[in-house]
């Protein structure tokens, strides 16, 4: 049996990176869009800042992946932070100067750090046993909690600390990455044993995409995620666009982010319990349930109400998938997976983001229509994933 003390210490180290560090997120996806409203000649254009973040995360993926593959996670998490702490210098500058070039630039450099964030959930696996496996990932998740708390509540502190509106903001993101950083000395994952000429090479990236398990999770990791940003990118301007204050859409996504994380506290023992199938069912009919929410109006309850289940179905549906994700390759496969698990489901929520901006600001003459077209935009998505776990189960069933 698995002595999980050390598990649990690095855990303990997740859980207050993901607070800490990963309150940078909510900070930039409440102020980059406004920001970006403020600096793009094209209102269509808007939310293309965060739509560079997620690009650039997408990209750097399979590069963090290999980097942590060869030189051990510490390395890979400290690449992230000097990526968050670069990226929001550079985005700083551009709001200094008015360049929506720059304040791009900085955005996609920002990714560097949402990609090694994405591997918390993963390296809390790696010195875990079976059993403790998905609630390591769940109490990673749950760090998040703080950050929901911290993130969006900083950038309304900081958002007019200086005459450059936004400015601030990006100036309390260094910090965060300097501050963040020092918790990586303590995580004690070793690093990867250097791989010999006779070791098992493992499936091919197709072959490990073609296996069903993998694919039906990749599948929904991608579209809990994906739907969960195409969504939360667009909240700030549609909260603002119906009439409501920027201080009150901060507090929307605080919801949004709380419900996020807080369910991560038993997310990995429902999982122990009912199986991670009926759980990742159970997160995707709650997505869907957020965009019904959405649809009925743009009264302040919808707005928390819509949020609030989003929040809540991305958990289920993503750490489900990520639970079915880690059981079903090799620990020599690793590296390769996560890199290319990370790429996909960033890839998706590129895709989401950039579409986002052009589904909320140019989908028809108002706020309401666009927020409209956006929660409409989920349907094919959620069909698909739906569709799938559908299948594995029925295939499961079937063998």
């Amino acid at each position: 049996m698995i002595d999980d003390r050390r598990a649990k210490r690095n855990v303990a180290v997740l859980v207050g990176a993901q607070a800490i560090l990963g309150s940078q997120m909510p900070m930039m996806f409440v102020v980059a869009g406004l920001a970006g409203q403020m600096l793009a000649s094209n209102v269509c254009f808007a939310t293309l800042p965060i739509s560079m973040i997620v690009l650039g995360s997408m990209l750097s993926a399979t590069p963090v992946s290999a980097i942590m593959q060869r030189y051990g996670r510490r390395a890979g998490f400290f690449l992230g932070t000097f990526g968050g702490g670069l990226g929001a210098v550079v985005s700083a500058y551009g709001l200094y100067t008015a360049s929506f070039t720059l304040f791009l630039v900085g955005s996609f450099i920002s990714g560097i750090y949402m990609s090694a964030q994405g591997f918390y959930r993963f390296a809390a696996t790696d010195t875990a046993s079976d059993d403790f496996r998905p609630k390591a990932i769940s109490y990673v998740m749950a760090g998040g909690l703080i950050s929901a708390v911290i993130g969006p509540q900083l950038a309304t502190a900081t958002s007019t600390a200086f005459v450059v509106p936004f400015l601030g903001t990006y100036f309390a993101v260094v910090s965060v990455n300097v501050i963040g950083s020092l918790l990586f000395l303590f995580l004690d994952i070793p690093k990867p044993e250097p791989v010999s000429a006779d070791a098992p090479r493992g499936r091919s990236r197709w072959e490990l995409l073609t296996t069903p398990r993998i694919a039906v999770a990749v599948i929904c990791a991608m579209v809990s995620y994906a739907l969960m940003n195409l969504v939360m990118t667009s909240t700030p301007l549609a909260v603002v666009g119906c009439g409501y204050t920027e201080k009150t859409a901060g507090y929307v996504v605080t919801g949004h982010v709380l419900a996020m994380f807080a369910p991560s506290f038993f997310t990995g023992h429902l999982i122990n319990r009912f199986g991670v199938e009926k759980i990742m069912g159970l997160g995707i009919a709650i997505l869907a349930a957020a965009g019904i929410v959405g649809l009925q109006g743009v009264d302040l309850e919808n707005f928390y109400i819509a949020l609030i289940l989003l929040g809540l179905g991305w958990n289920f549906g993503f750490i489900g998938a990520t639970t079915m994700l880690t059981g079903a390759h090799e620990p020599h496969e690793r590296g390769r997976m996560q890199g290319l698990n990370d790429l996909l489901v960033f890839g998706g929520v590129t895709v989401a983001s950039l579409a986002s901006g052009g589904l909320m600001n140019c989908s028809g003459g108002s706020a309401v229509e666009g927020w409209t077209a956006v929660n409409m935009a989920m349907v094919p998505f959620l069909a698909l994933a739906g569709g799938s776990l559908i299948w594995l189960v029925m295939r499961g069933k079937d063998a």
